[in-house]
């Protein structure tokens, strides 16, 4: 008789295949896909607006190589644009309940007064506030990406759990033009980016790349930096600056016992590998499940005896290692 164990998992491993090929027969229009809101703000002059543009353009050629939907406010000529308007009607009709991320991305200028910090927008602007009310409804992954100067605010006001917020700055003082938007936009699809060699470039891969070319770029010109992104991923509404990471790893605790900035972000991929796009959805929230508790264990590690800790993580690591040989 085989071992009760072996039996489960060849019970598992057949009704996993099964499931695999119900979803293979899904026609395309059934499955979820990610969703990519881009946000051009009020450029302020013809030079901003050109570069503001070609960020977009390069968040759309993403969007397309990832069969994302794609939405792009702010770029046409429409004279008196209400583009407020507009970004909260988009919101309003996107899917609240998805396994699939939005990606919403603002690209521009911002201002904050010390209280309130706004986004730029032809027409009335957007505080963070009113931004944080519209994006309460939804359930599903959320990459927030403020690439404006001053745009720190914005993580207290939209930080929390299953949401990845970045800012182009480290504090809403940080007044100045960010270049932060341009390298992101190069990098989110750069396979030179990709640190952990997974042939795809994570959001929080794209965002060391870029944090790095700015860091570039002054030094370069032997200028006093004027911006310093943050990535909030833990819901903690504090953000982590890119030169706390070793690789893809946070090298500082998160407080009040939260896991480190990171862990979210290197899961989103919006343009994925030929393997992660062969997963089917459920198996990669499964995926993404684990890997959080992996890291919420090695985390608490000395709260455990050393027998029990190993335990604990074998166990998760041979759930990671079937899940992945169901896929393959």
């Amino acid at each position: 008789m085989e071992h009760p164990e072996v039996e489960r998992f060849a019970l598992e491993k057949r009704n996993m295949f099964f499931l695999l090929s119900v979803l293979a027969t899904l026609a395309p229009n059934d499955a979820e896909r990610q969703s990519v809101t881009v946000v051009v703000g009020a450029p302020g002059s013809d030079e901003y607006r050109e570069r503001f543009l070609a960020w977009a353009t390069r968040w759309e050629q993403s969007a397309a190589r990832a069969n994302a939907e794609f939405v792009c406010i702010g770029r046409d000529d429409a004279a008196q644009a209400q583009d407020k308007e507009r970004l909260r009607t988009d919101l309003a009709q996107k899917r609240k309940k998805s396994r699939e991320p939005l990606w919403l991305v603002l690209m521009g200028h911002g201002t904050y007064d010390g209280h309130s910090a706004k986004f730029n927008l032809r027409g009335p602007d957007v505080a963070s506030d009113e931004l944080a009310a519209w994006l309460k409804p939804f359930e599903r992954p959320l990459a927030i990406i403020d690439c404006t100067a001053a745009s720190a605010p914005f993580i207290n006001h939209l930080s929390g759990p299953n949401r990845v917020v970045v800012t182009a700055t480290k504090s809403g003082f940080e007044y100045n033009y960010a270049r932060f938007g341009e390298y992101l936009s190069v990098a989110i699809q750069d396979e030179k980016a990709d640190l952990d060699k997974d042939e795809q470039t994570s959001l929080l891969e794209a965002f060391l790349s870029a944090a790095a070319r700015v860091q570039e770029f002054y030094a370069q010109d032997a200028r006093l930096a004027t911006e310093h992104a943050l990535i909030d991923d833990n819901g903690d509404g504090l953000g982590t600056p890119a030169d706390w990471f070793r690789g893809v790893r946070a090298t500082r605790s998160a407080k009040d016992g939260a896991l480190p900035d990171g862990l979210l972000a290197n899961q989103l991929c919006l343009v994925r590998s030929k393997q992660e796009q062969a997963m089917p959805a459920e198996l990669r929230a499964r995926r993404d499940a684990l890997e959080q508790e992996i890291a919420r264990l090695r985390q608490d590690k000395p709260r455990y005896a050393e027998e029990d800790y190993y335990r604990r993580l074998e166990s998760l690591l041979l759930e990671l290692a079937r899940l992945y040989e169901q896929v393959e």
